[in-house]
């Protein structure tokens, strides 16, 4: 049976200064590159070989994978990148210093913003600094203004479908990493996650979360690789 782990990428510049990051293409700090090396190290004490990795147009994905990669000693394995596994687009509070937002709207309003399954923040402006509209990863695509996690399944889901799911169908084992919001919509599809419930489901940095699947692709087991955290994993029916 096929075996799927989710990476969440490390620290990045814009975590460290508290952010609203989203689309926006910031790097890694050194912490969050030490922990895209200990979540290689984890897999590769895992004994997991997988024969894809997946991840967004993002750099603090595209180089946590390939740092996990190369940590476990697994540099032949392809990578394909796609926009739809990229981070929640955070409209328009992209950008901005979340204490700073949450002082001008209200610690309940940013709250909704941030934990509501579907209402998204108030749309990024076209023209303004964080518009993405003119980034060619995105030519010819229709690219939102602004998401909530709802929406952001609604692109993760067909691509999971479409790319990811196949592979896993015909026994492959798969590393997908990406970010928060787009690893925790895949959670909500493979194990029914509630949308009352999915919005309090945390996808850690830099602990691998290894998911054994049947042939429908349900899950079967799951476990966080590094286990001396104490990481609450998503419910297994």
């Amino acid at each position: 049976m096929p075996r799927l782990i989710l990476l969440r990428h490390g620290q990045s510049q814009w975590n460290l200064e508290n952010r609203f990051t989203g689309w926006v293409d910031v790097d890694l700090t050194a912490e969050g590159e030490a922990q895209a090396r200990r979540g290689g190290e984890l897999i590769a004490a895992a004994g997991f070989k997988p024969a894809v990795m997946f991840t967004s147009v993002l750099t603090r994905a595209k180089r946590t994978g390939a740092l996990a990669l190369q940590s476990a000693a697994l540099n032949d394995v392809p990578v394909v990148e796609d926009w739809r596994l990229n981070e929640r687009h955070y409209g328009g509070l992209t950008g901005l210093d979340k204490a700073e937002t949450a002082r001008v709207h209200g610690e309940d309003q940013v709250k909704v913003w941030r934990r509501s399954y579907d209402i998204p923040p108030p749309p990024l402006e076209r023209g303004s600094e964080w518009d993405f509209h003119g980034d060619a990863r995105y030519a010819g695509q229709d690219i939102p203004d602004t998401e909530s996690l709802k929406t952001t399944l609604d692109r993760v889901l067909p691509y999971w479908n479409e790319a990811i799911a196949p592979r896993l169908k015909a026994g492959e084992d798969v590393l997908i990493a990406a970010h928060g919001n787009s690893l925790r919509a895949i959670v909500k599809h493979l194990f029914a996650v509630p949308d009352d419930r999915i919005v309090g489901v945390e996808i850690p940095t830099g602990n691998p979360l290894e998911i054994d699947l049947d042939a429908d692709l349900k899950p079967t087991a799951a476990r966080y690789l590094d286990e001396g955290r104490a990481e609450a994993l998503p419910p297994i029916a």
